[in-house]
């Protein structure tokens, strides 16, 4: 009996995506779950994966094609044995084009872990391999590449934010040694008891939780002549990926312990890494937070994720010399800084929001206590 193979349902208002690339060839066994292709849309990379046990019987499109929701892309044998012999002859399966190559590895921010915790990354698919850099020639040339489904919509989305809001960025420090502290102190019961990591993530999701109660305006976001406000905390988390750039959303932020938060991260991450994202998982989101300080940069301006109206960006954690109570001491610091739109969020809101969660960190008692 023939299984039908067909593209799933893509992200809100898309209509297509590319075939990336067939990861089993005709003729291969299949078992369930087993990932037979990847599909690439304009916000996220998707696996398609088996149904049924069988073998991989027809393939209808080939690596590079257009397809759509709903299209058939290939048949399975259901319950077939595979002719190894014939699997063996067929050959590798079909690869991307060769002048299609997928992008290199962009320099954005990275999902907000310490920099000490960094999810190791699944060993990635030849086909989906990011191209190695060429060392430098005395031979001069070029070569032209077409942006990938991903990188066209990152692009696109960043110059709407730039065209359509008024960005401004606010700048402060935190002095991170008591999450420090924290973490040193708990961080072996944390995981026992909960299974996951104690990074930073969830100090900084429910400290920015704790300050949008204080100053809305930046949990909402501008539409038409209106302002639409939220009685919810939705964050995104961007996470830097082969492709590009994906900002997988937490939703409900504000009612997630500690715990939940950590072990959320970790599994969008993961999925990130592996194309494993679904559409569901990145719609929506009322904030963002970035992390720049996993590649080492001390301070940026982040763009907003339209049509959120402003995003808090992250750096890195470095010792430096500061004044307490009159005396010079060295203390472990991380520069933060807040974009907003400047049309919805006066300068005032967006200082005092992003002091609220500068104070929460240096107080983090603060989010047990309820102060």
């Amino acid at each position: 009996m023939q299984s039908e193979i067909r593209v799933p349902a893509l992200g809100e208002s898309e209509t297509q995506a590319t075939l990336v690339a067939w990861l089993k060839r005709e003729g291969e066994p299949v078992s369930i779950d087993e990932v037979l292709a990847e599909i690439e849309s304009d916000k996220v990379t998707m696996e398609i994966t088996a149904q049924e046990a069988g073998v991989l019987s027809r393939c209808l499109r080939a690596a590079g094609e257009v397809v759509h929701p709903g299209e058939v892309i290939g048949y399975l044998e259901v319950g077939a044995v595979a002719d190894t012999a014939a699997a063996v002859a067929a050959g590798p399966a079909p690869a991307a084009p060769s002048e299609s190559p997928a992008p290199t590895p962009a320099a954005a921010p990275e999902s907000v872990r310490p920099e000490d915790e960094e999810i190791p990354a699944r060993p990635q698919k030849p086909q989906v391999q990011a191209a190695e850099v060429a060392p430098l020639s005395s031979e001069r040339h070029e070569e032209r590449v077409p942006m990938s489904g991903l990188r066209r919509r990152i692009a696109s989305r960043l110059k709407q934010a730039q065209s359509t809001a008024a960005i401004l960025t606010t700048f402060n420090e935190a002095n991170m040694q008591p999450v420090m502290d924290l973490r040193a102190k708990y961080r072996d019961r944390f995981k026992a008891r909960h299974g996951t990591d104690l990074g930073i993530t969830s100090f900084f999701v429910r400290a920015c939780a704790e300050a949008v109660r204080h100053h809305p305006a930046i949990n909402a976001y501008i539409e038409g002549e209106e302002v639409v406000y939220h009685n919810y905390f939705d964050v995104g988390i961007a996470v830097s990926t082969e492709r590009g750039l994906v900002v997988p959303v937490l939703r409900d932020a504000h009612r997630m312990s500690m715990a939940e938060i950590e072990r959320k991260v970790a599994e969008y991450a993961q999925k990130a890494r592996e194309g494993g994202l679904m559409p569901d998982d990145l719609k929506g989101g009322t904030f963002s937070i970035t992390n720049g300080g996993v590649f080492g940069s001390l301070l940026s301006t982040p763009i907003l994720n339209p049509p959120q109206s402003a995003i808090l960006g992250l750096h890195a954690i470095k010792k430096r010399a500061v004044v307490e109570e009159d005396r010079i001491v060295i203390r472990p610091m991380m520069y933060l800084a807040l974009s907003y739109d400047h049309r919805l969020i006066d300068g005032k809101d967006a200082v005092q929001f992003l002091v609220k969660v500068k104070e929460t960190l240096e107080y983090p008692a603060a989010l047990l206590l309820d102060l």
